[in-house]
């Protein structure tokens, strides 16, 4: 089997995991507004759920999730099969995950302040302390399921990673399911302490659930794992000096998301004080970003996620010019779902957000829907971004990592603080949206020009006109579409299953029409991946 071939079959796998999992996560969120509603009290639960993998990612995450990896490979190939290294890791890990995850709780308040400064002296900051308390233990099981996850990578087994998050998703589930029927009218002042109790404590239980999942099939990879505090090993302290550049990767990005939470719950503060029913804040933000996500995670994160270790293989081995071949392979292969999904989220961002979010008005999924469409553009920097991330993890340069995500997030800061000081509060959401479309695309353009460095050059022309070649197909059959949506017979969940279906597949048909290879050899492996 060609390089080509196992990429696309070993993210083939891990897509239908990552399917389900973003599917019954999307039920889940549908099921949080369907609760909490996209006003004030979704935004308390939003703010306090989002602060575990803030801090998470801020002290360790992206250590986890990439720049391991390469530790990794290299220790599988020792004769223990780098049973002590990961041990050393994973005891540190939890060492340092288990400080982080105390401290937090303790200082709860403060973040509260810090992240929704709004907030203070209004009913929302002591439900966002409390939900936050209980959340904040997800801390320790994020960092243990990213570890086992990467270890089981590193070992070429795919698939358990993206379906773990199915059994996280299916216990939020159950929690937000029983209180579907007792949640009408809940606002911040009515909700009592015990009920977000439930909530908060049923959430972090999901992450638990994750952890649990991947116990089994870290014993098969035969690594014996066991408490090891002799961090003086070379390649532990090479770690740890690469995690720190990730501290300052993420670092950079959670005070460009501090903007963003900040002015969000600020626009939603005043929309509700000038009488604006119409949700507008965190929460709207949140889950638009939700949906947008969907294709960047099934397939971008599927790839690039078996991509990592054969790049770091091939860095160990001095291949430079497959580094670069599998680079551009992948840009072009996610390019065949992200480009249709970004103008399918720009067209039909309202009529997909109406059908999917039940139990809110009109106004409010429209409102969801316009978010929607303001991220839409942004999904094809995204994934080009990441995918260039990881080249440079591959070489292990964290440095030009920070260096480009500085760049994007002056430019998402800066661009989110223009569109809070010159629109109406209640389109602030909507372009904050905008805002971080524009700073992928600066960041895209960065990461790819560093990747310079190592003789890597992805040309513009080995992207644009594939990319320019699947927009136009696309847009031939969705243009008219949307021309004639409000005419589609049928209520709005029939409408969208007619639009994005005949869309989809029309696009899949003209595309293998058109010859293009990616499409042919994506769905070919897909679907003899999985007979």
């Amino acid at each position: 089997m060609s390089t080509d071939d196992a990429l696309v079959r070993s993210s083939a796998t891990m897509a239908i995991g990552t399917i389900i999992s973003r599917v019954t996560g999307l039920i889940r969120g549908l099921l949080l507004v369907a609760v909490l509603g996209t006003a004030l009290l979704g935004d308390t639960y939003n703010v306090a759920n989002t602060m575990p993998n803030i801090l998470y990612n801020l002290v360790i995450g992206g250590a986890l999730t990439a720049v391991f990896v390469p530790q990794m490979v290299r220790a599988i190939r020792q004769p223990d099969g780098g049973s002590a290294f990961i041990s050393r890791l994973l005891t540190a890990t939890c060492v340092v995950l288990g400080m982080l995850t105390v401290i937090s709780i303790i200082a709860a308040p403060l973040l509260v302040r810090l992240f929704a400064s709004s907030y203070v002296g209004r009913p929302e900051f002591h439900l966002t302390v409390l939900f936050m308390r209980y959340c904040l233990p997800q801390i320790f099981f994020m960092g243990i399921f990213a570890l086992l996850g990467q270890v089981v990578n590193a070992k070429g087994k795919f698939g358990p990673m993206m379906w773990a998050p199915v059994a996280n998703n299916i216990i939020v589930i159950a929690v937000f399911t029983y209180f579907l029927h007792i949640s009408k009218g809940w606002n911040p002042s009515t909700i009592s302490d015990s009920q977000a109790t439930i909530l908060g404590v049923g959430t972090t239980l999901g992450f638990v659930a994750q952890v649990a999942f991947l116990i089994p099939v870290i014993k098969k990879t035969h690594i014996k794992i066991r408490a090891r505090f002799d961090w003086q090993d070379p390649e532990i302290r090479k770690s740890l000096h690469l995690a720190t550049w990730t501290l300052a990767f993420a670092a950079i990005s959670q005070l460009s998301y501090l903007v963003t939470v900040n002015l969000s719950t600020s626009a939603a503060v005043t929309a509700t004080k000038a009488g604006i029913a119409t949700g507008v804040g965190y929460t709207p933000y949140g889950n638009a970003f939700l949906i947008f996500m969907l294709p960047h995670s099934v397939i971008t994160i599927s790839i690039v996620t078996a991509l990592l270790p054969t790049m770091s293989a091939h860095v160990l081995d001095k291949d430079i010019k497959s580094v670069h071949s599998q680079l551009v392979r992948a840009i072009r292969l996610v390019g065949i779902v992200t480009v249709p999904s970004a103008i399918a989220f720009l067209l039909f961002g309202p009529m997909i957000c109406h059908a999917l979010f039940f139990g809110i008005s009109h106004a409010d999924s429209q409102y969801l829907g316009y978010v929607l469409a303001g991220f839409s553009l942004g999904l094809l920097p995204l994934s080009i971004n990441l995918i260039a991330l990881r080249g440079l993890n591959a070489f292990e340069n964290i440095k030009l990592q920070v260096l480009s995500n500085l760049i994007m997030n002056i430019i998402a800061s800066a661009a989110s603080v223009i569109a809070a000081l010159s629109l109406p509060a209640k389109w602030v959401t909507v372009g904050l949206a905008i805002a971080l479309t524009l700073s992928y695309y600066i960041g895209a353009w960065t990461t790819v020009r560093l990747l310079h460095r190592y003789g890597i050059v992805i040309h513009l022309g080995e992207i644009a006109g594939h990319y320019a070649k699947l927009a136009g197909i696309y847009a031939v059959i969705a243009l008219p579409l949307f021309l004639v949506r409000e005419h589609i017979p049928g209520g709005n969940v029939l409408r969208l299953v007619i639009v994005l279906g005949v869309s989809g597949l029309g696009y899949i048909g003209i595309a293998r029409l058109f010859k293009i290879n990616e499409v042919g050899a994506a769905f070919g492996l897909f679907f003899k991946q999985n007979r």
